[in-house]
């Protein structure tokens, strides 16, 4: 058995971006959604969703128990993951890029 693991990053066609790039290192959770985002999915764009999933709970004040919440941010995760315009944390605005 060796011990040598495989450092090569994994590359996806990311539908966000429209791009090939480095994917997850696994599937961000599990069933077929999951596999979904791992496969289609790069890691620079889950990164963004992970920070604007965070914006909105924490201003909309979303209550993660309740099935309406998670059903909505479902609904911004599918949305954003696929380049189209999601809803925008009030008064937020995004860093300038030098």
């Amino acid at each position: 058995m060796s011990d040598i693991t495989d450092n090569t990053e994994r590359l996806v066609f990311c539908r966000r971006y429209q791009a090939e790039l480095e994917g997850l290192a696994k599937a961000p959770f599990p069933g077929p959604k999951g596999q979904d985002v791992y496969d289609n999915i790069s890691k620079k764009a889950w990164q963004e969703w992970i920070e604007h999933q965070t914006r909105i709970i924490n201003e909309q004040h979303l209550n993660m128990m309740d099935m309406t919440s998670r059903k909505y941010l479902q609904e911004q995760m599918a949305k954003f993951l696929a380049g189209e315009a999601v809803d925008q944390a009030d008064g937020y605005v995004p860093p300038v890029t030098k």
